[in-house]
């Protein structure tokens, strides 16, 4: 656990090789760029927690490999694109937060988000949702 720890950087695509850690806890900091789609071979990952950083790009759809994830909280960055349908297929996946970010699309509905409140989702301008019957209405400008 290394949040509120006042690290500065980028993640590096090194971290997807700690294949036993189950905790990567690195929120409150300034950690920039983006996640690297190696964070999905973590597949012992119980909680990601980056939220309160100011890390950018797209959430990459490899973090729905992690079969084990429960948390994942990514709120309060500069992230943007959609939210992938992936990590909906996270059987135990209980807790998403995404909220205060810039993504787009719609939110989804099945799998483990069935039970996510609405409100770890507010606050991205372009995300609209929930989408109807798993039908996403996919934006063209997302």
């Amino acid at each position: 656990d290394l949040g509120n720890s006042n690290l500065v950087g980028q993640l590096v695509p090194d971290l997807g090789k700690l294949e036993h850690l189950q905790y990567l806890e690195l929120y409150k900091n300034d950690i920039q760029g983006t996640i690297p789609a190696e964070l999905g071979n973590l597949k012992n990952l119980i909680s990601l927690d980056l939220y309160n950083n100011n890390i950018s790009g797209s959430i990459p759809p490899a973090l729905g490999k992690i079969k084990s994830l429960v948390f994942l909280r990514l709120n309060n960055n500069k992230l943007s694109g959609r939210i992938p349908r992936e990590l909906a297929e996270v059987s135990g996946l209980k807790v998403v937060d995404v909220s205060n970010n810039n993504l787009c699309g719609t939110i989804p509905t099945t799998g483990s988000f069935e039970h996510i409140p609405l409100n770890n989702f507010e606050n991205n301008p372009r995300l609209e949702g929930p989408e109807l019957l798993g039908l996403a209405s996919y934006d063209t400008n997302c």
